[in-house]
C-alpha cells in the first residue's frame, strides 16, 4: 500500500508559512539529501491550490535536477475552486478528497508526497491519511505566521520514527500515527 508523506519547513515557534522568506540560510547538503530522499520515494506530488499556483508559476521556467523532477512527476491538486491545472502532468481533484486519496493509496505505485500545502496537510492529518509527517524544524523564531497546528486542533498521538540534526541546527523529525 502506498503512503502519503507530508514534509514541511517549520520555525521553532511552529510557523510553516512562507518558508521562502526564512528557510534558505539553513539549506545545506544534509537537508538537500533528506528532502531528495523523501521525493525519491514518491511518484505523485499532492498539492493544495495555493502551493500549486506558486509552484506552477516558477518551476516550469527552471532547469536542473529539481526542476526536472517537479515538472515530470504526476501532480494532483486538491481544490474546490480550480477547474483545470495547466502545469504538465497535473490533475485537479475535488469532491470527496478523502475517498479519492484512500482509493489512490490502495493502487500500486510509489509514495504520494505532500509539499507545503498547509491547509491540505491539516485536512489530511485530521482524516488520518498521513503516514509520515516530516518536520524540518529551523532554529529561528518568527513570531508570526500560519502554524501547522492551530489552537483547537484535535489531539492526535504520534510516534517519533526518526530524527536527525543538521549542521545548520535544523532538526529533521519524522512522525507516524501512534
Amino acid at each position: 500500500m502506498r503512503k502519503i508523506i507530508a514534509g514541511l519547513f517549520m520555525s521553532l515557534d511552529g510557523v510553516v508559512e512562507a518558508p521562502e522568506k526564512w528557510h534558505f540560510p539553513y539549506l545545506n547538503e544534509e537537508m538537500g539529501a533528506a528532502v531528495g530522499s523523501m521525493q525519491a520515494q514518491a511518484d505523485t506530488l499532492l498539492l493544495g491550490r495555493v502551493t500549486y499556483e506558486s509552484f506552477a508559476s516558477v518551476w516550469p521556467h527552471q532547469t536542473g535536477e529539481m526542476a526536472d523532477r517537479l515538472n515530470g512527476i504526476r501532480k494532483l491538486v486538491v481544490s474546490a475552486t480550480l477547474e483545470k491545472a495547466e502545469w504538465t502532468n497535473s490533475t485537479v481533484i475535488g469532491g470527496n478528497v478523502v475517498e479519492e486519496l484512500t482509493r489512490l493509496k490502495r493502487q500500486p505505485g510509489k509514495d504520494i508526497s505532500v509539499s507545503g500545502s498547509i491547509t491540505l496537510t491539516r485536512a489530511l492529518l485530521h482524516a488520518g491519511l498521513i503516514d509520515d509527517l516530516h518536520l524540518l524544524v529551523h532554529p529561528i523564531i518568527l513570531g508570526a505566521g500560519q502554524r501547522l497546528f492551530e489552537d483547537g486542533t484535535e489531539q492526535r498521538k504520534l510516534v517519533l520514527a526518526d530524527s536527525a540534526t543538521f549542521g545548520t541546527g535544523v532538526v529533521h523529525l519524522t512522525y507516524q500515527p501512534a
